[in-house]
């Protein structure tokens, strides 16, 4: 699957749809190639993955592939989440295959979950990520809408994007689906 996309470039032919069983292994490859690049050890986001499909916070509407010509080059999922005993999404992980990375597939990853994510009138997502890169989505530091962290060390990259249904009351530490836990 890396590097066989050549029509990479032609983002008109992109499909972002919610991931069929015909998808897992390719969805899992992504994350794989996207984050163990270079690397012989397995990359942690696919193993987070597998584990994730098995947990009571998997939400396989929210798990969303990206389709060039009939080959799945991204994937992001977004499990049930919890401020204090809110639900809430947390984001992650999003990963794109490294031949079509910066072709603007992360970015229609990006806006096609937040998109689903208000239609089922969810009160917001977290993640742990680039304020940079994120921002440009949205996300703002979770402090400055009164979410703490998982863990106080990611205070500077974790952040939320508040949706339509998020209300001023939501306030307290973000818990993410059990599998997060486990992260080594």
């Amino acid at each position: 699957m890396t590097g066989s996309l050549p029509s990479c470039a032609k983002l008109d032919v992109m499909i972002i749809r919610k991931e069929t069983s015909r998808d897992i292994a390719a969805a899992r490859a992504v994350q794989a190639a996207a984050f163990g690049q270079g690397s012989a050890v397995e990359a942690v986001e696919a193993r987070l993955l597998d584990e994730l499909r098995r947990c009571d916070g998997w939400l396989p509407h929210l798990s969303l592939v990206a389709e060039i010509d009939g080959d799945v080059c991204g994937h992001v999922v977004t499990t049930r989440g919890y401020v204090g005993s809110r639900p809430a999404l947390g984001l992650g992980p999003i990963g794109v295959d490294p031949a079509v990375q910066r072709a603007g597939v992360g970015l229609a990853l990006m806006h096609a979950t937040i998109g689903a994510a208000e239609a089922m009138d969810e009160p917001l997502i977290a993640l742990l990520g680039s304020p940079s890169y994120y921002g440009r989505f949205g996300f703002v530091a979770s402090a400055t809408v009164g979410i703490d962290p998982p863990d106080l060390n990611w205070a500077e990259h974790f952040q939320v994007r508040t949706l339509s249904a998020f209300t001023a009351d939501i306030r307290g530490k973000f818990v993410y689906a059990s599998p997060f836990d486990n992260l080594e």
